[in-house]
């Protein structure tokens, strides 16, 4: 059993991760988009909470169908948050992508790539191999030119009033080494203290909205 987790590893690493694209998990056009100047200096790590992990490709497309009528039908945001979301099925799907402004991270939608690890990691950390594709993915981004090398890592919560992305995944990410504190040093940029500034720029009010603190609220009860 070991061996094989191990031997399915090491394919990933050789490999690298599979990208499912917008039209393979069936997403609507966005409404607007906004052009993101590359290379970005920031990466924010999120988790979904709601929808829960999926281990399939199957399960991970309802998941994103499930995100994005959420952030576009009911928060009427432009499009799904998320730059990319990492599914528990090893793969990558595309959210907004590498050059288009995102809706998940105020005052720094327009700085940053946003990734969701699809699933609740308050309380146990995403799979080995799921927290692979995105370093994985982290690298193909500074490789093609879309992040800076010396980006700063940093969790949701660092820029909001929210759990996100668990403390589970946030005590992870504390270990890599692009992780920061303070992600405001040597930028003129907001850290969440005791407020919540939405991103009017794109109607960002978080992309929890009605989740908020993890409140399912009208989709239901955590």
């Amino acid at each position: 059993m070991i061996l094989n987790i191990l031997i399915g590893i090491n394919c990933l690493i050789c490999r690298g991760p599979e990208f499912v694209s917008r039209d393979d998990w069936g997403a609507r056009p966005p409404t607007q988009v906004e052009t993101m100047q590359t290379p970005v200096p920031f990466v924010v790590i999120h988790h979904t909470y709601r929808p829960e992990a999926c281990y399939n490709k199957d399960d991970c497309i309802k998941a994103m169908q499930w995100m994005q009528d959420l952030h576009q039908l009911n928060n009427s945001w432009n499009d799904i948050g998320y730059s990319f979301a990492a599914g528990g099925d090893n793969r990558i799907y595309v959210g907004r992508g590498w050059t288009s402004v995102g809706a998940h991270a105020p005052k720094y939608n327009d700085k940053s790539i946003g990734i969701t690890l699809i699933g609740d990691w308050s309380n146990e950390v995403p799979p080995l191999s799921q927290l692979i594709v995105v370093k994985q993915l982290i690298l193909i981004g500074i490789r093609e030119g879309y992040i800076r090398e010396d980006y700063k890592l940093i969790g949701h919560r660092q820029v909001r009033d929210t759990e996100c992305p668990g403390d589970a995944l946030y005590g992870e990410i504390q270990t890599w080494p692009h992780w920061v504190a303070d992600p405001t040093a040597d930028y003129d940029l907001p850290i969440f203290k005791d407020g919540f500034h939405p991103d009017p720029a794109t109607n960002d009010v978080g992309e929890h909205n009605k989740l908020k603190r993890h409140n399912l609220d009208r989709f239901g009860s955590a």
